[in-house]
């Protein structure tokens, strides 16, 4: 008989994370809100550019992805392995970079990104220091954690720390295939891949950033905490192992389904698509899996507000993850893209699967770490409802706005015109919906703060007990598989082996997808016409960088009738070999801007930037003032064109040196322009619009739009 040890769970960390995931859940979907309330009432952008919605958004999406979610995912890692393995945690030093380190992190974030300190990278927004940043406290968790699991009490790993296992190691493979880039100086990086390469990179990552931090681990969390809170063992242990092996294998392979009718080749949207559509068994295996865990339960459903908040998440779970392949059907993503249909239909996955299932865990764990009582059911079942109808407020509206978007976009008249040629009239049409979406939001955000008021509550009636108390056989470690038991058992015992299992799986879709994009040179084309930026165009692409004026204008006109006739000639692969990063864009907000160029004057541009209202009458685009008050720096365009020509963009050699000189000759030759229309200025010619309208007038200049029909 094996000797029984005695130790002590470590709750002070979990309780740490605990309070990290209510505070920046607070933040993240407060800034959310303003966020929306900006696109009914633009004057909430306040004049700052600090507070516009372009340098806002990032800090909403990483907000509620890395800090929330994040620490709710740490959070229940720690409470659920200590237990699940029988021992505390393999290092306290760990514990506390791992904390200390997360924080530092967000709060590096906080203030980077209001700044525009952006790579642009849509949910890898953070520049170069503050990625080493983030490898560093990643590394440190995982040690910690494979730590905890090779001292373990425990033979077996339970289904939910296949799933832990899983998410560090894809995690780490995605982040540092997302964030090859050269450094400029302390904030400043290009990418080393470019334009279709570096989409299909961006896309490898933000797609599988939803499937390997909002999804694995949290699919991990429910298979601990739904049958604890249900008092239910896991419905199916096959259809547990199915669900794994299939969902970290396939969903590695979706990325490109971000890339529908772009200048991506066929053959990779085609693999998106095809492994897209794929993902629902194991999706579904696994959001039936929670649910039928609750067979002989369903009774307590209906009065306690912990399976209420869990059956929601698993069920928002399951849309989201049959929306999501539905959407990668070429003929449904022809409608859907761009539109707030992609929006309701994340939302429906954060709010409800991520945010349902962290209430969910919150309400159960707070009251047993600090041995009391939640201090009210009715106030968390009022939680329930006011969250529930908030995220029916936000979803609904915006599925409508995104229909109507796609109809008033490809609207023809029967004499062969765009019903809707002003894309503005497409925006006003709308804003109903977006305000809708804003009454959702503040009802979400008013539950949230009932549940932050119950657990401060129940925190002050309770004692909190830091380290609990636990005894355990030790373990004796068994070798080979035992007669008549599963054969997934043998690989139980060895997270080892486990681990190796896990990366082979998802690596073998990156590199079918990836190698042939980044080592083929005639997967991209080039396009003789097409040649480098100007280095005053280069400060002006920087500068709309900064700005975030990716989170409402593409510059991507696919081959639709609709598109070629509303922007010009559809793009083409080799015309974006120079962008670093890519701006292709997920969204429209505003019109796409690839055939930008020559469209305008540089008047029209200035004053539109000035006050978009005076250009476009309802327009709710922000103004920016700070670009027409604010000299242009160029300390750093030699180190940007040097670094650019180390990755390969054709700069002569010595232009570093000339590039300075370069770009005021052409500013000089812009402020002229605008000087003719009127527009006066002290030093007007050094202002940061003016590089701005120098980029602005370049885009989709490089190649000649195709003939008319009958010329």
């Amino acid at each position: 008989m094996a000797q029984v040890e005695q130790f002590q769970y470590d709750n002070a960390i979990v309780r740490k994370f605990a309070y990290a995931t209510m505070v920046f859940g607070a933040v993240g979907i407060l800034v959310g809100l303003l966020a929306a309330l900006q696109l009914v009432f633009p004057a909430l952008n306040f004049a700052t550019a600090e507070t516009t919605f372009g340098r806002i958004r990032p800090l909403h999406t990483n907000a509620a992805i890395f800090a929330f979610v994040g620490n709710g995912i740490f959070m229940g890692v720690y409470y659920s392995l200590q237990r699940l393995l029988k021992t505390n945690m393999y290092s306290k030093f760990l514990n506390e970079f791992h904390f200390w380190g997360w924080q530092a992190i967000i709060l590096a974030a906080a203030i980077t990104l209001p700044l525009g300190l952006t790579s642009s990278h849509e949910y890898a927004e953070l520049e170069w220091p503050i990625d080493l940043a983030i490898a560093a406290v990643w590394v440190a968790f995982g040690v910690n954690m494979f730590g905890t699991i090779l001292k373990r009490r425990e033979n077996h790993l339970y289904v939910a720390i296949w799933f832990y296992i899983a998410t560090w190691v894809t995690v780490t493979v995605l982040h540092i295939g997302n964030n090859l880039e050269i450094p400029v100086s302390m904030w400043k990086s290009y990418p080393v891949f470019a334009g279709v390469q570096d989409a299909l990179i961006q896309w490898w990552y933000g797609h599988n950033a939803v499937a390997f931090f909002l999804t694995t681990p949290y699919l991990g969390l429910m298979y601990y905490f739904l049958p604890k809170a249900a008092n239910r063992p896991v419905y199916s242990y096959q259809l547990s192992i199915i669900h794994f092996w299939a969902l970290i294998f396939i969903y590695i392979w979706a990325g490109p389904h971000h890339l529908l009718y772009t200048s991506l080749p066929d053959w990779a949207q085609s693999l998106g698509t095809v492994f897209s559509i794929m993902l629902i068994a194991p999706s579904w295996g696994g959001m039936l899996n929670g649910l039928l865990t609750l067979r002989g339960a369903w009774d307590r459903v209906r009065q306690d507000p912990i399976l209420k908040f869990m059956v929601v998440a698993v069920t928002a779970y399951g849309m989201a993850t049959f929306e999501g392949p539905m959407l990668s059907i070429k003929s449904v993503n022809a409608i859907s893209h761009f539109t707030d249909w992609t929006v309701g239909h994340v939302h429906i996955g954060t709010l409800g699967w991520n945010g349902f299932l962290t209430f969910g865990v919150l309400y159960w764990l707070i009251p047993r770490i600090f041995q009391t009582q939640l201090y009210s059911q009715k106030l968390a079942n009022a939680h329930f409802w006011i969250g529930t109808l908030g995220i029916m407020f936000y979803s609904i509206p915006l599925y409508w706005a995104g229909w109507t978007q796609s109809l008033m976009w490809k609207q023809f008249t029967p004499d062969g015109f765009l019903q809707y040629g002003n894309f503005l009239e497409t925006v006003t049409q709308i804003i109903p919906m977006y305000a809708l979406r804003a009454v959702g939001g503040a009802l979400y955000v008013g539950g949230y703060f009932v549940m932050l008021y119950n657990l401060v509550k129940t925190i002050k009636s309770g004692t909190f007990q830091a380290y609990e108390a636990a005894e355990a056989p030790a373990r004796v470690a068994t070798a080979g598989a035992h007669k008549g038991e599963h054969w997934h058992r043998w690989i139980e015992r060895r997270p080892v082996q486990l681990l190796i299992g896990s990366t082979i799986a998802i690596l073998i879709g990156g590199m079918v997808e990836i190698f042939p994009m980044v080592m083929i040179g005639d997967q991209v084309p080039k396009i003789e016409s097409v040649k480098p930026y100007t280095a005053l165009e280069l400060q002006g692409r920087d500068l709309y960088i900064r700005e975030g004026c990716i989170s409402c204008h593409t510059q991507m006109v696919r081959p639709f009738r609709s598109e070629t006739e509303r922007y010009g000639e559809y793009s083409k692969s080799g015309e974006f070999i120079y962008d670093r990063p890519f701006l292709w864009g997920s969204k429209r907000t505003g019109p796409d801007l690839h055939r930008l160029g020559n469209k305008y004057p540089d008047s029209w541009h200035y004053n539109h930037m000035l006050d978009p209202t005076s250009m476009s009458p309802g327009s709710i685009m922000p103004v920016y003032p700070w670009l027409i008050e604010d000299d242009l720096d160029n300390s750093l365009l030699p180190a940007k064109i040097a670094v650019l020509r180390t990755l390969g963009t054709p700069y002569e050699e010595g232009y570093e040196e000339e590039a300075i000189a370069d770009a005021e000759k052409q500013a000089a030759e812009v402020a002229a322009r605008l000087r003719k229309d009127g527009i006066e200025g002290d030093n007007l010619e050094q202002k940061e619009i003016i590089a701005l309208i120098a980029y602005l007038q370049r885009l989709g200049t490089d190649i000649k739009p195709a003939p008319q029909a009958g010329n």
